[in-house]
């Protein structure tokens, strides 16, 4: 039991180690829910530069791809431009949306899905073919009645012909006659930039219809032929152009995700350093505070 006199004095020391534990606990908790989230934010800032590289060495092979289909596409299209071939009137078009399954790629799958949207709007009785899941999700909410086929599983890889000719004998097989085929994909501006367009694949009787048809003296057999190769070569450059536009899109995100996650962990660095800072500051209060009671008793 201590005298009367030195009670006093435990009371006061008593007292300003109430005042101060408060703000010690809280600052003991709050260190451990900052170092908690420091060492999220830095396993995010992992995965993110991980997938930037990924991206950054796919995208030197999705580039050459992209250069061959551009070469087969624009030379076939040349054929038409010189003949002169237009979309025949009076009947329904068909757009196919080159798209893919996966994301984490900025804002490449709605900017299309946008572009998409104002040509459906402009012709609404025409039809459309969706490639890859994500268009499809968000095409399929707002014109479910106009999208009659779609495919998965697109997008994984570097497209090739193969895959665009199998793509192509399917929209072959559908039983409407269309003025012409649009392909709505992304264009590869460079690095940073891509851009919503439209190629156009024309039926067999827009090709027989062309004012220079006949200069290329093609037979009436082999137009079949012509429009199927056409239309294949047409979604394989949509295909691969978009695939490099998609690649170069994720390593962007990746980037900016990255520098986000290091400004985030330096703000909680900071953060942290202070909080311990004065919970240790708090811990000395406490330990002169009770060493001056206890020299006082």
């Amino acid at each position: 039991m201590f005298s009367r006199a030195v009670r006093p004095a435990v009371k006061a020391g008593s007292a300003a180690v109430t005042r101060t534990a408060p703000p010690n606990a809280a600052g003991f908790a709050t260190l451990r829910e900052i170092e908690g989230r420091l060492k999220s934010i830095k396993n995010i800032e992992k995965i993110t530069n991980t997938m930037k590289i990924v991206a950054s060495t796919r995208l030197t092979r999705a580039q050459k791809a992209m250069s061959e289909s551009r070469a087969y596409g624009q030379t076939s299209n040349t054929v038409f431009e010189n003949a002169e071939t237009k979309p025949l009137e009076g009947k329904k078009t068909l757009y196919v949306v080159a798209s893919s399954d996966k994301g984490l790629c900025g804002g490449i799958h709605s900017g299309l899905s946008k572009a998409t949207r104002r040509l459906i709007e402009a012709a609404p009785d025409s039809d459309v073919v969706i490639l890859g899941e994500k268009a499809k999700a968000q095409l399929s909410r707002a014109y479910p009645n106009s999208i009659i086929m779609s495919f998965a599983n697109v997008g994984k890889d570097i497209p090739t012909f193969t895959e665009a000719q199998a793509i192509a004998d399917q929209i072959a097989l559908l039983p409407t006659d269309y003025a012409s085929v649009k392909i709505v994909y992304n264009k590869f501006l460079n690095a940073q930039s891509y851009e919503p367009t439209v190629i156009e694949a024309f039926s067999e009787e827009a090709i027989t219809q062309s004012a220079n048809i006949s200069a290329f003296e093609v037979d009436d057999e082999a137009l079949a032929n012509l429009r199927e190769y056409a239309l294949a070569n047409n979604l394989y450059w949509a295909l691969a152009e978009g695939h490099a536009c998609e690649i170069s899109a994720r390593r962007n995100a990746m980037e900016n995700a990255s520098k986000n996650a290091g400004e985030m962990i330096q703000k909680f660095q900071i953060l942290y350093n202070r909080q311990r800072q004065a919970a240790i500051t708090n811990e000395l209060v406490e330990i002169i505070t009770g060493a001056t009671a206890s020299a006082e008793m």
